[in-house]
Parts: structure tokens; C-alpha cells; sequence
């Protein structure tokens, strides 16, 4: 990856005991301003949110290219989204799907969401909250209140 990043578009880890620490070496790669992978799976990793963090703060510094983001099935929980939140918040970003289904995540999690949903409201078209928000219509009411000038989002919370 670190010879030729330009060409990988695609990267999955998924099913890896990758845990905190790989992600924080995934995280020099995504920093690269040679990177250009779109899509980015690492559901089942044993992942913290300390990895939310890491990520986070690399897609910030390089936002352009990740357009889907997979951090399911891990104990990412709030905080973790909160950390993830930095990075949707920049107009650069130009994430379109993130999965977080299974992640220990409660309603607050939607919140943070919301709130960098409104700083960059042209973002997320599909958003995946399975197994974590137990009441769909207050998520998707709270989507619609939060974010009016949002694009219309494919949500997925039902358990």
C-alpha cells in the first residue's frame, strides 16, 4: 500500500483481529495524500473507540476520496461516533455510506450524527444503525427536525 497507494480503491478487513493499534498504522495510509480508496470495510476488527478517533482525525486530514465507510459489529459506542463525527462535519468529506450497525451505539449516537449531518447536509445517503437505536420513527423524526436541508437518507435502524 505504501509503494503505490493511488491504485487501491478497494480495502477489506473485516474478520481481522485488527484492533486499535492496526488502525492506527491503516491510519498513516489514509493520511497519504496519494490515497484514493473509495471504499473501506473493517466490520468485526475488534475495534474501540479509539479507532473512531484515529480515523477520524486521518479522514479529516485527507477527506476527499472514502466515500464507504463499514465499522460494524465492533464496540465503537458513543464516544467513538462522537470522534467520527469530526470528520463528517468537514465540507471535504465525501462520505455517502457509513455502516455502524451492531457498534453498542444508544440514542445519543444520533445526535452526534445529526449535528454533522447540519454542517454538511449534502453528505450521507445511507446510514446504517441496526442493533444499536431501538425506535426507528424517533430516529427518523429526530432526522427530519435536525436536518431539513439533509439529503434524503436511506436509514437503517430496524432490529
Amino acid at each position: 500500500m505504501k509503494s503505490n497507494p493511488s491504485h487501491l480503491k478497494y480495502l477489506n478487513l473485516s474478520h481481522n483481529k485488527l484492533q486499535d493499534s492496526g488502525v492506527k498504522h491503516l491510519c498513516r495510509f489514509l493520511e497519504s495524500r496519494d490515497c484514493r480508496l473509495g471504499t473501506l470495510r473493517l466490520s468485526w476488527c475488534s475495534l474501540s473507540e479509539i479507532s473512531c478517533d484515529s480515523l477520524g482525525s486521518a479522514l479529516k486530514s485527507n477527506p476527499s476520496h472514502l466515500k464507504h465507510l463499514d465499522l460494524s459489529d465492533n464496540k465503537l459506542q458513543d464516544s467513538g461516533v462522537k470522534h467520527l463525527c469530526r470528520c463528517l462535519e468537514s465540507r471535504d468529506c465525501q462520505l455517502e455510506t457509513v455502516r455502524l450497525h451492531y457498534c453498542s451505539l444508544s440514542e445519543i449516537s444520533w445526535f452526534y450524527l445529526s449535528e454533522a449531518l447540519k454542517c454538511n447536509p449534502s453528505l450521507l445517503t445511507q446510514l446504517d444503525l441496526r442493533g444499536n437505536v431501538r425506535d426507528r420513527y424517533s430516529v427518523r423524526l429526530c432526522y427530519q427536525e435536525q436536518c431539513p436541508d439533509c439529503r434524503p437518507l436511506i436509514l437503517r435502524c430496524i432490529w
